[in-house]
């Protein structure tokens, strides 16, 4: 299996914008906050990885996100089961190009993946229209209240995200809070891993 640090640069050689690397970063952290919650402790590396990769293709190949994935990573030797979860978070969803993606998440992890994505972008918007600029002190009704306003953060997609609730089976409101509390739980992390 592709180790952290290999994914790692494997991220780097595709992606240079440090909005992407954050990105990548803060689901690689919420998915290891996941696995850890969900009673897969012991894959936590593995889900983090698959969350740092997710987005391997769209800063160079946006209009073909989640379909160049796969050749990068086998390219790199990446394994089959890594780029399904890759290539699954963006089920159902047609790209720039027209091609609809077909991969469906069919693990709890690639559920998770699935639902989280787009959430945490929405929520880290959230987070810098605080003083604080800060996920820790946000509270789940001021999250609520951003995710109802549909001008804010228009590019996070509701309706993906609600998928990615059903999925999994859960309300919405329990996604939108464990997703805030993982987060607020990995911020120094990712603020430490950012600027290393």
């Amino acid at each position: 299996m592709i180790t952290r640090d290999e994914a790692f640069e494997l991220l780097k050689k595709y992606n240079k914008d440090s909005f992407h690397i954050q990105h990548a970063l803060t689901v690689e952290a919420v998915m290891k906050w996941y696995a850890n919650e969900l009673g897969y402790a012991d894959e936590a590396e593995y889900w983090g990885i698959v969350g740092l990769l997710h987005d391997i293709d769209f800063e160079l190949y946006p209009a073909e996100h989640c379909l160049k994935a796969p050749e990068l990573l086998r390219e790199a030797g990446v394994s089959e089961d890594i780029i399904h979860a890759v290539c699954s978070h963006g089920y159902g969803i047609t790209v720039d190009c027209g091609e609809t993606i077909d991969v469906e998440p069919t693990r709890e992890m690639e559920k998770v993946l699935f639902a989280a994505d787009e959430l945490t972008g929405l929520i880290w918007a959230a987070a810098l229209m605080r003083p604080s600029k800060s996920t820790k002190d946000m509270e789940l009704k001021s999250l609520k209240k951003k995710y109802k306003s549909k001008g804010f953060a228009a590019g996070c997609s509701r309706e993906v995200i609600e998928r990615g609730a059903n999925q999994l089976g859960w309300d919405l409101n329990d996604l939108l809070e464990k997703t805030l509390h993982a987060m607020a739980d990995c911020e120094d992390a990712i603020n430490d891993a950012i600027s290393a």
